[in-house]
């Protein structure tokens, strides 16, 4: 009878691991996912494109079309949020386009069609700031979980010239921001260790006083996922491979520092 037992919790166990679920949010081509494990159960992200709406943020060269920063951090960032939902996380997108979903082109055409969980995003920098802290902060605000965080994700402008490799920002005094920044730039240093020898990776953790790290609750990181005006670093944002590299081995570092919680 133990067996029997045995076999039907783990059959239970196993069925939930595979649960299809659907999000329109990913598109047609990936909107069912299966959750694969509960690796992050518990846990909570408010996951933040940059810029969005009547705001393209940056904008780059390429091939002699335009290269949006938040089409492309959409992307990633909807990247991102599927492999959570995978590993059993409670996701929440709070840039939102109803028609994008992930993209496997090289080129994402920009739109203005994104909202705020619904909203319009004002054309005032500030406001639009305002608008997508409040709204983290009144989701944290409803979930019980200890385990919440807030993921910002750009693209940076800099000269041609400037390479950059992924850097991370954590609010000042944060010391659980700080923790997962670096345990996110660990993953990375790792990865690039393994896949590209020799190369080295550069990026950094450090404080910085912006306004969505100063002004939301939950523990956050954002980062600057390179230059998007520089050749080299373009290539890690118009190769849809490697847009879904970045989002996996985020998802890695994030889940190292799960298994660090105190909070």
């Amino acid at each position: 009878m133990k067996y029997i037992l045995f076999f039907i919790s783990l059959f239970f166990v196993l069925s939930s691991f595979s649960q299809t679920k659907k999000e329109s949010l990913f598109g047609s081509k990936y909107s069912t996912y299966k959750v694969e494990s509960s690796s992050l159960k518990g846990a909570v992200f408010y996951l933040v494109s940059g810029h969005g709406g009547p705001d393209p943020g940056c904008i780059g060269k390429f091939q002699g079309k335009e290269l949006h920063e938040d089409e492309y951090a959409y992307d990633i960032v909807l990247r991102l949020g599927r492999e959570l939902l995978k590993r059993g996380a409670k996701v929440y997108f709070i840039i939102q386009d109803s028609r994008d979903g992930i993209r496997d082109s090289y080129v994402l055409n920009n739109s203005k069609r994104e909202t705020c969980m619904g909203k319009s995003i004002p054309l005032n920098q500030l406001e639009r700031l305002k608008q997508r802290s409040v709204a983290i902060n009144n989701l944290y605000n409803n979930d019980a979980s200890s385990y919440k965080r807030a993921i910002f994700v750009h693209v940076d402008s800099r000269s041609r010239s400037a390479q950059t490799d992924v850097y991370f920002y954590h609010a000042e005094n944060s010391k659980y921001g700080k923790r997962l920044a670096t345990h996110i730039k660990k993953t990375f240093y790792n990865k690039y260790k393994k896949h590209q020898p020799g190369r080295g990776f550069d990026g950094t953790v450090s404080e910085r006083n912006l306004y969505v790290l100063r002004n939301t609750t939950p523990v956050a990181v954002f980062m600057e996922l390179g230059n998007i005006q520089n050749s080299l670093d373009q290539k890690r944002l118009v190769l849809p491979n490697n847009r879904q590299a970045m989002a996996n081995w985020i998802v890695e570092g994030i889940m190292a520092d799960y298994k660090h919680r105190k909070r």
